[in-house]
């Protein structure tokens, strides 16, 4: 990684940054900022300066100072660098934000020594042409190291082709993987590639890897140790040059037990494993994560939601069951439902919607007979009721598709931005009564 250069001035006006940056992964060294460069490799790609020196920073700076009040970020403009301003209340936060906006793209966020080292460990990886195998739960971020994986590795300028195995048919399952001739079953009008000559020179990431079906383990076995695939209704193997990554959310040695997944595929998958924990595990890597997904989600002409300090202790000592993506949501819905400039612990609706993953139906085993409903017991859906809740969800899914824009999501719906803003008061109306209800 590039070494992020920092002046002695800015280095003291927060004093703590540097070791929370090191524990992210990313590495300083104090520098002269008036100083100039002997040549072109000694340049830094990226400068943390004090606000005082102003005159002398880059585009790609970074101009920081200690203040207390309301925390400020100015996004870098032609000719301006990132100016971001915060006090003691916000310094966890302000960190963060400070580490992602220097974090290199191909870096997947992080906080935590932990997932600072992992992270050291795939880029070792990505330097060799060995398969490897990740796993972890839904929403932990696989993909993200997957890419990550694929960037740091000499095959970084060749194609990144990713496939969920279980939202393929399985009927398809094979030409999609392998290819197919013109012909080949019904509806096959011309000749089919594959992923696997899609991504030729490149990474293939197979996620789901569990959900392939028994036979088709054993193609993708011989794919794998002769480099080759035999496309649906030809006679002629063609050869590839592909580095495979594996992910998925199973224990595989189980799925190897059960009988559900090829032992000699599980060996040779298991060349290089990873494993990624739960977010719930990975407490700083969570303001890490939300700092990058408040930047992402921010229009750059808008200023960011900071969280307050209690917005953010809360984010942190919640288990999320769902991981990354339940983060995500939840910060979504606090930018959008907020009343004012920032996002405070009351915004973040954590506990209704764990409580509502929670009520969710489990699976019925194919042992046990479902119950029947309780018709008597349940309430009926009033009319109102209902139109209020499709009234909101359209709302929601304009705010999400802009942005958060509330003009350009109210000529989504058709509606006036006055009329849209009415009827976002009415939905924290209805959501605050509904939480005095559970507390009385």
């Amino acid at each position: 990684m590039t070494m992020i250069g920092i002046s002695e001035k800015a280095q003291g006006s927060h004093p703590t940054l540097v070791a929370w940056l090191a524990g992210a992964g990313i590495d300083t060294v104090l520098i002269d900022p008036a100083a100039a460069p002997i040549r072109d490799g000694d340049r830094t790609a990226q400068r943390i300066l004090h606000l005082t020196e102003a005159g002398i920073a880059r585009q790609h700076d970074i101009l920081i100072d200690f203040a207390d009040g309301a925390p400020i970020l100015r996004r870098a403009k032609i000719g301006r660098p990132v100016t971001i301003v915060f006090g003691f209340e916000d310094m966890a936060f302000g960190h963060a934000l400070i580490a992602e906006l220097i974090r290199p793209r191909i870096m997947p966020s992080c906080g935590e020594p932990d997932s600072a080292r992992f992270l050291s460990l795939a880029a070792r990886v990505a330097r060799s042409d060995a398969t490897v195998l990740l796993l972890g739960q839904t929403g932990t971020g696989k993909e993200g190291v997957a890419r990550y994986i694929h960037a740091a590795s000499p095959r970084a300028d060749k194609p990144f082709v990713a496939v969920n195995c279980a939202a393929l048919p399985e009927t398809m399952l094979e030409a999609m993987l392998f290819g197919h001739q013109k012909g080949a079953f019904t509806g096959a009008v011309g000749a089919g590639e594959g992923l696997f000559r899609a991504a030729e020179g490149g990474t293939l990431l197979l996620d789901e890897i569990a959900e392939l079906p028994l036979a088709l383990q054993a193609k993708l076995l011989r794919a794998l140790q002769e480099r080759e695939v035999l496309p649906v209704g030809a006679t002629a193997p063609i050869a590839v040059d592909v580095r495979v990554i594996a992910a998925g959310n199973r224990d595989l040695a189980a799925e190897v037990e059960a009988g559900r997944f090829r032992a000699d595929l599980y060996w040779r998958l298991n060349v290089m494993p990873l494993t990624i924990k739960p977010l719930g595990e990975r407490r700083q890597d969570i303001r890490a994560i939300s700092a990058a997904l408040l930047l992402r989600h921010t229009p750059e002409h808008e200023d960011i939601a900071w969280p307050t300090a209690a917005a953010l202790d809360r984010l942190m000592t919640h288990d999320w069951p769902g991981n990354v993506r339940e983060l995500e949501n939840v910060l979504q819905r606090a930018m959008l439902m907020r009343d004012g400039p920032r996002i405070e612990a009351a915004d973040l609706m954590i506990d209704a919607m764990s409580g509502a993953a929670a009520a969710q139906p489990r699976p019925i085993a194919a042992n046990e007979t479902a119950p029947a409903p309780l018709m008597a017991d349940a309430a009926p859906v009033r009319l109102a009721d209902a139109r209020r809740l499709s009234q909101a969800r359209a709302i929601e899914e304009a705010l999400a598709a802009t942005g958060g824009h509330r003009l350009r999501a109210a000529q989504r719906l058709g509606i006036s931005e006055r009329t849209l803003r009415y009827r976002i008061a009415d939905m924290r109306a209805v959501a605050r009564g509904a939480d005095m209800r559970d507390v009385a």
